[in-house]
């Protein structure tokens, strides 16, 4: 039995799968093991660029880092900018660009991602500080406010409780100083005034009421005197 050969269409074709190349085996190796990559100054640059965005901030750092006799900018600045889009957003990508362009000046991405993960890093110790700070006082406040327990001492002797040597001092200080001014109020009352008129009036009709007794005895002796005088004159005549 002779079986026709039927020649094969474009769509059989098309459905065939291309075996993968060397160098498509190669790429895909580098990519599945790129934590491992270092210097790659001797790698074609259109591979590089099938590898390197594959990698991660740090594997990207450490590729750059390690390949000294190369620049790879013209491949990695691209990725960092991709790389700074991501961490501060796309707002903040467009600030940068507008500063560069009104500036004229240029820089690569790396740079600027560096510096201003420095600057979010620098603003985020400082809010920590701030909020230990805030902590602290905080904290100082609430502990100044506790109520403490304290225990009072006994004096030693009684010579240093009243000299004020000892814990009572202030106590003590402070009740005669409460003392000396009720009694300051209270001499200087009007009930008081009255009480000390009424005993100085009483002491001035005692001491007038005196003088009188002592003149009346005084005016007794002379007129006996007198009388004994004047006897002996009736007798004459």
């Amino acid at each position: 039995m002779y079986l026709e050969k039927r020649p094969r269409s474009i769509v059989d074709i098309g459905n065939v799968r291309r075996s993968p190349s060397l160098v498509d085996l190669c790429v895909r190796t580098a990519i599945d093991n790129v934590r491992y990559l270092g210097d790659v100054g001797e790698t074609d640059t259109h591979l590089l660029e099938r590898i390197l965005p594959h990698c991660t901030v740090d594997q990207l750092l450490h590729v750059e880092k390690s390949t000294k006799e190369r620049d790879l900018t013209p491949v990695t600045d691209k990725l960092w900018k991709n790389f700074y889009e991501l961490q501060f957003g796309r707002e903040s990508m467009k600030v940068v660009i507008e500063r560069m362009k009104l500036k004229k000046v240029s820089f690569r991405w790396r740079q600027l991602y560096e510096a201003k993960l420095k600057d979010v890093k620098d603003a985020e110790n400082k809010a920590i500080d701030r909020l230990r700070q805030l902590y602290k006082k905080e904290d100082a406040r609430k502990q100044s406010r506790q109520v403490q327990l304290c225990t009072k001492v006994p004096p030693s002797s009684k010579r240093s409780f009243f000299s004020g040597s000892g814990p009572g001092c202030s106590f003590s200080n402070g009740k005669s100083n409460i003392m000396k001014k009720a009694k300051i109020d209270f001499m200087k009352s009007q009930e008081v005034k009255n009480l000390a008129a009424i005993k100085k009036k009483a002491v001035q009709s005692h001491h007038s009421g005196t003088a009188i007794t002592k003149s009346s005895g005084f005016y007794g002796k002379n007129s006996a005197s007198t009388s004994k005088h004047t006897k002996p004159l009736e007798r004459r005549f």
